[in-house]
């Protein structure tokens, strides 16, 4: 496999959540690697984190120049993936989309979800600030719902009850991200705090850019943190659906953003610092209650 996109796969070791644990059986860890190695490419492009040196535009079609156009190479990302779904040669240039393939064709996978993500990555491109609560999460709808749908298919419980739980579960994973990640997304201009929720705890831009979270600022991040906790508790019940193995991985998910409220809540909800994160022995616990209370 060609560096770029070793260096995109290894990244799943850093994650908040697992990405493709051990106790999955091999064919679902190699399928959600294949789609997390296409998400995280995705995001890299929409961020400008791609590697230096403009290998994964030469692998999309794309001049080495145009390395730094984020608009560009997600086109040309999004006409490689119609490549995966199309049976005419050739296929992907990429190799993760090239990995993708099998993946699609073996659980049946169709495109929205990939579109989805690709779209939400222009939106970024565009719109740096959102001003209502339903705005945030028609973007959720687009960077984290088809996540969880992915995983759904992958695994083959894909229903329109499960489906719902878990988009509520991947929209409070996104929104426990924001909040970890205040300073970090501010440095590149975007604020994923709604504006009318920033108006109404009389949050600054200024205040989000100071060392420590003034006490307007904490009440904001309660507020957030609030909604998070309350989504992950309506999509609970999907752990309890599954069995077996996936269950756990279910369990994972929710348990991690769990752990991850609280350890804002340990910080006293002052995120400006840094990303504050859970411990492994705080997570085991969150995914440990969460499969008692669901199970």
């Amino acid at each position: 496999m060609d560096d770029p996109s070793r260096a995109v796969l290894d990244q799943a070791a850093h994650e908040n959540f697992p990405v493709a644990p051990f106790f999955l059986p091999r064919a679902w860890r190699g399928d959600l690697m294949a789609v997390y190695g296409y998400a995280r490419l995705v995001d890299d492009i929409g961020d400008g984190d791609l590697a230096p040196g403009g290998g994964d535009a030469v692998l999309l079609g794309l001049e080495r120049e145009q390395a730094d156009d984020r608009l560009a190479l997600l086109d040309a990302l999004e006409a490689d993936l119609f490549r995966v779904f199309s049976d005419r040669a050739p296929g992907p240039r990429h190799p993760l989309l090239r990995r993708l393939g099998p993946t699609v064709r073996r659980c049946g996978l169709t495109p929205e979800p990939f579109l989805g993500l690709i779209e939400a990555n222009r939106q970024d491109q565009r719109i740096s600030r959102y001003a209502t609560t339903a705005d945030l999460d028609a973007y959720c709808e687009l960077s984290a719902n088809p996540v969880g749908r992915l995983v759904l298919g992958i695994t083959g419980t894909t229903s329109p009850e499960r489906v719902r739980r878990s988009d509520e579960i991947c929209t409070a994973l996104q929104i426990v991200e924001h909040l970890q990640d205040v300073a970090e997304d501010l440095a590149r201009d975007r604020i994923y705090l709604p504006e009318e929720n920033r108006k109404r705890f009389g949050v600054t831009e200024a205040d989000l850019a100071a060392p420590h979270a003034s006490p307007a600022v904490r009440a904001l991040i309660v507020h957030e943190a609030d909604r998070a906790n309350r989504l992950l508790d309506a999509g609970a019940p999907l752990v309890g659906s599954v069995h077996g193995r996936l269950r756990l991985l279910l369990a994972g998910f929710v348990g991690g953003g769990r752990a991850a409220l609280q350890a804002v809540a340990d910080a006293g909800h002052d995120v400006l610092p840094g990303p504050p994160k859970p411990t492994k022995l705080s997570l085991l616990r969150a995914v440990g209650a969460t499969l008692r209370r669901e199970g």
